[in-house]
């Protein structure tokens, strides 16, 4: 092998390489919390430097057949998983001064890091499946890093139910290609189906595939976890929005091959990402608390990346998940500044919406986006997906009723929905190494779904008592989650809350607002 392109696999793993190094330096010696943390930085930075010169250095990527491949989004997201552990890092030493276990807590992170940077170039499916394991136990630990509180402990046990069951899933769907290509190499499982199409285990295989992804990105009804681990530190929130529970639509994006043709798959990650993003997106505009409405607004947003792998947009789903990962993680680590403005803005009149805006936002902002479409002279989607980003974007050219600031609201939104039209064309032009293929069909029904949506949204503005039934449902989160809790019990006991102290009260799963 030439030395250019030893050096350029080296550069790939390093990222990988320092965040376990750091694992493992937690586990020894006995340097103190302060020492460890600028370790950590140090480290860390090393393999952001790496990350970014393996993504730019010119040179084959690197491919071990059967063990690890490193894709052009792969070596992007390497970048930009490692660039949110060294910001998450550096939150987390101020935020956690005077904590005790701090030496836990960085060990748990750097196996959290580390074990992402590895699933990112996996090419076998015994490794991927392995590694995301990895994930989910080293990331447990951080949700239960406070552990005297019982609903981090019965977050973690809901999501340690789901991922068991995602495991044996994907078990499941790698015997099963295993079988019909004859090796467990992903490479190996591309070329098969190239030249061979899809036979029926391959088909089942990408539907106990799409299964699995579905329980790892919290998708309803199994989105609970995802609520409840507000009670962990604050940069695990980020940590977990920005990153792990992305990992489901990049894992979708490297199965595309298998996807392509497989509609039952197809039409199982429509259904259950359709009805995701609404009920979700529903029970979002009913919360009070801005944390919580940002972990409905990830499961929203999961169910979104769902659809657009559903319909063979991966290009797209793959942009959906770099923005989505960046605004998380600065929407939770600047989550104290969003309560200010939050109360701030509650001190204002409230603002009713027009009627008229309501009608016409949604044609305007399409046309904008099929403007901007025709003046680029591109066709980076269906015309179909126009519409729903134009649904999508609408509420972004709502006007107030009374008149009030309401050419500055409408000149914000047509400047923020041609700028967000043009970075999706630009951003298509970016050498990914990803091919979509769209699905006519099922495009047809996610536009129907996201009309549903945007009709459902603006009858809340102006005639919420038509929906008062609705909205009670949607608060109570569809009663979906208490359901799930009393199954994950059911099948799985175990002791979530800590031991009884003199005088303690029991604690109420199920009482009224609780997992508001």
């Amino acid at each position: 092998m030439p030395v250019p392109e030893i050096s350029h696999h080296a550069f790939a793993l390093v990222p990988m390489a320092s965040m376990a190094v750091m694992a493992a330096l937690t586990r020894v010696g006995a340097w103190s919390a302060p020492r460890l943390w600028r370790v950590f930085q140090v480290l860390s930075l090393m393999g952001l430097a790496a990350a970014g010169v393996a993504l730019i250095e010119a040179g084959p990527p690197m491919h071990w057949v059967g063990v690890l491949h490193a894709t052009p989004l792969g070596l992007l997201l390497a970048l930009l998983v490692q660039l949110l552990g060294t910001v998450i890092g550096a939150f987390s030493s101020r935020y956690l001064q005077g904590e005790g276990n701090q030496r836990h807590y960085m060990g748990a992170l750097s196996a959290v890091l580390a074990s992402v940077q590895l699933l990112l170039v996996a090419d076998h499916w015994l490794l991927l499946i392995g590694v995301w394991a990895m994930v989910g136990a080293a990331l447990e630990q951080l949700l239960c890093f406070y552990r005297d509180r019982p609903f981090a402990l019965l977050a973690a046990h809901k999501k340690r139910f789901a991922d068991r069951i995602a495991d044996v899933l994907l078990l499941g769907a790698a015997a099963l290609a295993w079988a019909q290509v004859g090796s467990g190499s992903l490479s190996a499982l591309w070329t098969h189906v190239q030249l061979h199409g899809h036979s029926l285990s391959l088909q089942t295989s990408a539907v106990l595939l799409a299964l699995a992804v579905m329980l790892r990105t919290a998708s309803l009804p199994v989105h609970g976890w995802l609520i409840q681990v507000m009670e962990a530190p604050t940069p695990v929130s980020a940590l977990l929005h920005a990153g792990v529970v992305n990992l489901g639509g990049f894992v979708l994006i490297r199965f595309a091959p298998l996807l392509q043709q497989a509609s039952a798959a197809r039409a199982v990650l429509l259904a259950v990402g359709l009805a995701t993003a609404l009920l979700a997106g529903m029970v979002m505009l009913t919360r009070i608390s801005i944390k919580v409405r940002l972990a409905w607004s990830t499961v929203a947003q999961m169910g979104f990346m769902l659809v657009e792998c559903a319909l063979g947009l991966y290009t797209l789903a793959a942009l959906h998940l770099i923005g989505h990962s960046l605004y998380k993680a600065h929407a939770f680590l600047s989550a104290s500044s969003v309560v200010r403005e939050t109360r701030w803005q509650d001190m204002r009149p409230t603002l009713a919406w027009s009627g008229a805006s309501l009608v016409l936002a949604p044609l305007l902002s399409t046309a904008m986006v099929l403007s901007v479409r025709y003046l680029t002279g591109s066709a980076s989607w269906p015309w179909w997906w126009s519409w729903v980003l134009g649904l999508a974007w609408a509420p972004l050219l709502w006007l107030p009723a009374n008149g009030f600031e309401r050419s500055a609201h409408l000149w914000f939104g047509l400047v923020a929905i041609v700028g967000l039209a043009a970075a999706a064309m630009l951003a298509h032009s970016l050498p990914l190494g990803l091919h979509d293929f769209p699905d006519p069909l099922l495009g047809r029904i996610a536009l129907v779904g996201m009309a549903t949506l945007y009709v459902m949204q603006a009858l809340l503005q102006r005639r919420p008592r038509w929906l008062a039934a609705w909205r009670r449902w949607s608060y109570a989160g569809f009663y979906l989650d208490e359901t799930y809790t009393r199954l994950t019990l059911l099948v799985w006991p175990t002791r979530w809350t800590p031991a009884k102290d003199a005088g303690a009260q029991p604690v109420d799963l199920f009482a009224p607002g609780r997992n508001s």
